[in-house]
């Protein structure tokens, strides 16, 4: 080949590899190298750290960690827009958990709380009288049986039980009552009694820890009272042999305690340019709370909760500093919201009780576990119907990930049948049922979910890197569309 064709060929190829690069670029938000993984790697060890210890909801470690990331977006830069010209929005959490002093005797035996007796569903209630021995849950036919009036023992079984889902020994006791003790109830029981099968033996020391802590609310939520239910009660195997003659009595005395407690959601904004768009924002969501201390696995017992939800925490940290150095046409509006693992408290409390005017927020993306699994792939809820609400975003979100990190999205965690159920436990849902565009980004599941291996050294930090460069696509294009987007027309949620 001549000399001057070489050089024409290398001048050719030359435009090309130009010419490719600028488009690209013109693809690219104008602050996306401000997304480091050194940055995200920096800010998720701090925030799960052993010094906060899981950031438990109503604690003063979830409020230190809050601090924290308050901190974090002053020196970023962010405006406060939580109450009164700060960082915070303070609310209360409404806790109620079987007090110390309550009893349960069966056969005239003390039993002690928590190692021979379990009570998974609280009331304020007083028992003393004679056991129903029903016997195996796959014996008893649940439509033709007088229970009105009677506390009942069942034996529970795992037959039909579908276990192949996350958190197995959390949800075990929830499924043998739903699939047999709200039918007793619905004919009348006053209280249930399961003695545990093998599957619940395993089970026990996790589910304990759910059922000491009771549950959670917020004023107007449906666990505010929960004086008037039906206690549920859990016997170990051994108890079957007692009771199984139906002559055993029980004698309780259960007693619920009520406390309040604090949390916080923590809400910064970044104004926009245009003087029209500004009025409008763009929301960002995460959660603080993680799990705190609970029983020990692998020599570990704090849930750091680094994947659930730190990460999402240091990537809306990095999309914060992105926006800030170059602001979009609408605001841009940063909430973590507290509270989340106790039943999306935070969220339904910004929702209702919002900082800027509700109807003026014209997307959420929300984001909960963003920072494991396999590099090239992740999955975005809220782009199918029913849970799609917005095909505009849904849209803008799909062209995101094509200009940048091309994930092969999981689509099966969108749909209905998904035994996860997961699209109803984040904090886009409060969001959502308000009409209010919104989307999840997840990398999914993995086994160190809700243990004390969701630590710092366990995150895919490139994976990480590329979720919250998405994340921020999506924000630049939903920030800078001159036309909001648009909630679909008859969205309905299956439930």
């Amino acid at each position: 080949m001549k000399y001057t064709q070489m050089k024409k060929l290398n001048f050719l190829y030359f435009l090309m590899l130009t010419a490719s690069t600028a488009f690209a670029q013109l693809n690219n938000p104008p602050a996306l190298n401000t997304i480091r993984t050194e940055d995200l790697k920096k800010d998720l060890y701090a925030l799960a750290d052993a010094h906060y210890n899981g950031r438990s909801a109503g604690t003063l470690d979830e409020l230190k960690a809050s601090m924290w990331l308050g901190e974090q977006y002053r020196a970023i830069g962010l405006k406060p827009a939580g109450d009164d010209g700060t960082y915070f929005q303070y609310f209360t959490l409404w806790r109620n958990h079987l007090a110390d002093n309550s009893t349960i005797q069966i056969n005239d035996k003390p039993l002690t709380l928590w190692k021979d007796v379990s009570v998974s569903q609280m009331a304020n209630v007083s028992l003393n009288a004679p056991i129903v021995y029903l016997g195996n849950a796959l014996d008893i036919d649940t439509n033709n049986i007088d229970v009105k009036g009677k506390i009942i023992a069942i034996e529970a079984n795992p037959k039909g039980v579908n276990l192949n889902v996350s958190l197995p020994t959390w949800r075990y006791s929830r499924y043998i009552y739903v699939k047999y003790g709200l039918p007793m109830l619905k004919r009348g029981a006053i209280a249930i009694i399961f003695i545990a099968d093998e599957t619940a033996e395993k089970a026990w020391e996790d589910a304990n820890e759910n059922f000491e802590r009771g549950n959670y609310d917020i004023d107007g939520g449906v666990n505010v009272n929960v004086t008037t239910k039906v206690p549920v009660i859990w016997l170990h195997a051994s108890a079957k042999q007692a009771l199984q003659q139906n002559n055993a009595v029980i004698k309780a005395n259960l007693i619920i305690s009520k406390y309040a407690y604090p949390s916080v959601n923590i809400v910064g904004k970044i104004d926009g340019t245009d003087a029209k768009l500004k009025s409008e924002y763009l929301l960002y969501s995460g959660h603080t709370d993680a799990h705190g201390i609970r029983n020990m696995i692998k020599n570990d017992s704090i849930y750091y909760g680094a994947d659930d939800n730190g990460s999402v925490d240091v990537a809306m940290l990095a999309n914060a500093r992105a926006f800030v150095k170059n602001p979009a046409k609408r605001s841009v509006l940063f909430v973590i919201h507290g509270a989340e693992e106790r039943g999306l408290l935070g969220s339904r409390y910004y929702s209702s009780h919002p900082t800027v005017p509700i109807s003026n927020v014209v997307a959420v993306l929300n984001g909960d576990m963003i920072g494991r699994n396999n590099l090239d792939s992740a999955a975005v809820l809220g782009i199918m119907p029913p849970h799609r609400n917005s095909l505009d975003l849904v849209k803008m979100t799909l062209e995101a990930n094509q200009e940048g990190p091309k994930f092969k999205l999981d689509t099966e965690w969108d749909k209905v049948m998904h035994i996860e159920g997961w699209y109803f436990r984040s904090d886009h849902l409060p969001y959502a049922r308000l009409g209010i565009p919104s989307i999840m980004y997840t990398s999914l599941l993995h086994p160190d979910y809700h243990t004390p291996q969701d630590n710092a050294e366990n995150i895919n930090y490139p994976k990480l890197k590329k979720m919250a460069d998405w994340m921020y696509r999506t924000g630049w294009k939903v920030a800078n569309t001159e036309k909001r987007p648009a909630t679909d027309a008859g969205f309905k949620l299956e439930r």
